[in-house]
């Protein structure tokens, strides 16, 4: 992500606990810091990407007390759903604006600018910092007030992860009927670039039930007709092979309702 900000017009300040990233940086034209307080001091728009939530309060505490007046911080990473608020109303009494901004699109999405980034906060910070998050991020979407940015994530992640675990399953499968497992992914990256993979059912604005004369009635039950029956023939074939599928068997169950129908 500082890559793509040291190949753009803006000016950029770095710092980090590595020195290799630093070096990396500098050979880009950026600007090293010896310190979260000096790269504080220098900027208008302070972007941060640490671990977790105890590494984001400790860069806060080096840079809110040497802060410009009216500097943005930006926090990237993802942290827990109270953090932000917390973080926002501390930042306040120093006149910093903070923004939650997580992103999505992994280390390809950064190497290319191509992130999702997904930002809470608001409007004159998210103004501030939008020339920076454009360089970084190809769709930047601003959520809401504080927090928005990161409940987005944690919604966008919990199908991630979710996913991921039933590709193990899925994986269990193919490996007991014989099959090969790399050949299996190549298709499910193949045929989820051509569909948009779980998102493709994502475009209703609601949750409730659909009513029968709504378009999006005849989608779903069509999907609804192919999801159960081939995940009952699916969970057939792991019950031949003797591989346990919890989330196959809890899709079979569910899968009609949450679609609305």
């Amino acid at each position: 992500m500082a890559l793509r900000l040291a190949a753009s017009a803006l000016p950029l300040h770095v710092y980090d606990v590595a020195p290799a990233p630093l070096a990396e940086l500098a050979a880009a034209g950026a600007e090293v810091a010896g310190s979260v307080a000096e790269a504080a001091a220098a900027v208008d728009v302070l972007c941060v990407m640490v671990r977790d939530d105890d590494q984001v309060r400790e860069v806060l505490a080096e840079a809110l007390p040497v802060a410009r007046d009216g500097l943005t911080v930006v926090v990237h990473s993802t942290v827990a759903p109270g953090t932000p608020g917390e973080l926002a109303d501390l930042a306040a009494r120093h006149g910093v604006q903070v923004l939650d901004a997580p992103v999505s699109g992994g280390a390809m999405g950064a190497a290319d600018g191509t992130l999702a980034i997904l930002v809470g906060g608001e409007d004159a910070a998210f103004a501030a910092a939008r020339p920076a998050l454009e360089v970084m991020g190809a769709k930047v979407v601003h959520a809401g007030p504080i927090g928005a940015g990161t409940r987005f994530k944690l919604a966008r992640n919990l199908m991630h992860f979710v996913a991921f675990t039933a590709a193990t399953e899925a994986q269990r499968l193919a490996e007991a009927a014989g099959l090969d497992l790399r050949a299996l992914g190549d298709v499910v990256r193949h045929t989820d670039a051509i569909t948009g993979g779980p998102g493709a059912i994502m475009h209703r604005e609601t949750t409730a039930p659909i009513a029968p004369d709504d378009f999006w009635h005849g989608v779903f039950s069509h999907v609804v007709a192919l999801g159960e029956k081939d995940l009952g023939f699916a969970v057939a074939l792991a019950d031949e092979l003797g591989v346990d599928v919890p989330l196959a068997r809890l899709a079979e169950q569910r899968l009609r309702e949450g679609l609305g129908l």
